[in-house]
């Protein structure tokens, strides 16, 4: 299982990430949960491990899975890995 001391109290009613489908870096939060970018360290908090630890995704991602600020109907919005 994947360790983390990040805890996010806020989102413990959020979305709850199975642990076993992730790598290290994105259980640490060292990478992005859902397209697995590294760099820039991803920040915006998208859920929880079941242990409580929080994960995190990139600022296109969390546009992507409305986690991020709230993006217009007419603006494209992208993901690449």
């Amino acid at each position: 299982m994947c360790a983390s001391d990040a805890r996010v109290e806020a989102l413990s009613d959020g979305y709850v990430y199975d642990p076993e489908r992730l790598s290290a870096e994105q259980c640490t939060g060292d990478a992005c949960v859902v397209c697995h970018t590294r760099w820039p360290r991803p920040r915006t908090a998208l859920g929880v491990l079941p242990d409580g630890g929080a994960v995190f995704g990139c600022g296109d991602c969390a546009a992507l899975v409305g986690a991020g600020a709230p993006v217009a109907a007419d603006t494209r919005v992208f993901a690449a890995r």
